[in-house]
């Protein structure tokens, strides 16, 4: 009878263990093990850059400014640009930090640091309107809205000049559009309408859109640059929205600066520009944007891409210490041997209303071609 084969653990599967006779097998020298050579260390990360480093760093690498020659364009100050209440929207009250605003049939709650005075209407009409916003009240800080009532949606339709567009409630307390920004619009579409000729119009920190498709609507082409996806992504559903998707519109999520350089390189040119810079910003790869810094070099890169015949170049500036001045100063050394003039000012929004009150919201200056 065979044995069972030997399926000790140690043992030749299948097969019975062997055996010298008398003495057990010899073992097998054990294998030589190499010495391991130490690994070498580690480069050190390097450390990680401040935003101000950053800018610092991309500032040092630009090339020098260059200043136009020629003279001063003609200055005009202060010139104030007032929005008035309108059914599409109104500045229904203001006072102790906060602003009661009408969009539409909308009425909103929101902090206003400005509004340093006190409010015309009682509590009772504060109280009823259909959205507040709480919460952290810092420019980029995250806040939250309080609804009235449980049926209002994230978006709710708007319109500026018969333009519908979307409003959104957002963390940061804006809802997709500055109502001040309304004189520079009209301003804009006017000067389009003048023309009697194609217009390129540039839009640099774009935001939602609404500008570029109101240039759009009365017949430029745009070119519409914002660092945000999200931004742009609002703007595209206003534009169909609008129904203008068959406009020239031409959708850039990009660094402001870096466009510039580049578009300044191809040799575009632009009949219209429009600035609307933060006071603090970043691009898309990181880039950093700090408005008293950069803002010099940027409106450099403005004047090499406009146009043999521009007709306007509008910068406004919220959020600042400083004065519409200084805005104007800096904006005529850099429209040198233009002509035309320069305005310079604030604007401002008027309260409905008895006895209305001027809400300043932002300075502002831009240079207008000679008519």
């Amino acid at each position: 009878m065979k044995k069972p084969h030997d399926r000790r653990a140690g043992g030749a599967t299948g097969r019975k263990a062997e055996r010298h006779e008398g003495k057990a097998r010899p073992q097998a020298a054990p294998p030589r093990v190499q010495a391991r050579k130490p690994a070498p260390p580690e480069p050190e990360a390097a450390p990680r850059l401040s935003a101000a480093e950053k800018g610092e760093e991309a500032r040092a690498a630009r090339p020098p400014l260059r200043y136009p020659e020629g003279p001063l364009p003609a200055l005009s100050m202060p010139v104030i640009l007032t929005v008035e209440p309108t059914e599409e929207y109104a500045l229904i009250d203001s006072g102790d930090g906060e602003k009661l605003e009408r969009y539409g049939s909308l009425t909103l709650r929101r902090p206003e640091n400005q509004a340093i005075w006190r409010p015309r209407l009682a509590s009772k009409a504060w109280d009823a309107a259909d959205a507040a916003f709480t919460g952290d009240t810092d420019e980029e800080g995250m806040g939250r809205w309080r609804f009235a009532s449980g049926n209002l949606n994230e978006t709710w339709p708007m319109t500026q000049d018969g333009l519908p567009y979307w409003g959104r409630f957002t963390s940061f307390r804006h809802v997709g559009v500055f109502p001040e920004q309304a004189a520079h619009w009209r301003f804009v579409t006017d000067v389009i309408a003048r023309a009697g000729r194609p217009v390129r119009l540039l839009n640099l920190f774009g935001y939602t859109g609404v500008a570029s498709l109101l240039a759009a609507r009365a017949g430029a082409e745009v070119t519409h640059v914002d660092a945000s996806r999200k931004a742009i992504g609002w703007a595209r559903e206003n534009q169909a929205h609008a129904g203008l998707d068959d406009r020239p519109i031409r959708w850039i999520c990009e660094d402001a600066v870096r466009y510039a350089e580049r578009e300044a390189r191809r040799g575009s040119t632009y009949d219209i520009i429009l600035l609307d810079p933060p006071k603090f910003g970043r691009g898309p790869k990181g880039e950093v944007w700090q408005l008293f810094e950069d803002l010099p070099y940027l409106l450099s890169l403005m004047r090499t891409l406009m146009s043999d015949d521009p007709l306007a170049l509008v910068l406004t500036a919220y959020s600042i210490r400083a004065s519409f001045y200084s805005l104007a100063a800096l904006m005529a050394d850099h429209c040198r041997g233009l002509g035309g003039r320069i305005e310079s000012g604030e604007l401002v929004i008027r309260e409905a209303g008895e006895e209305p009150r001027l809400l300043s919201t932002s300075l502002y200056s831009r240079w207008v071609a000679a008519e």
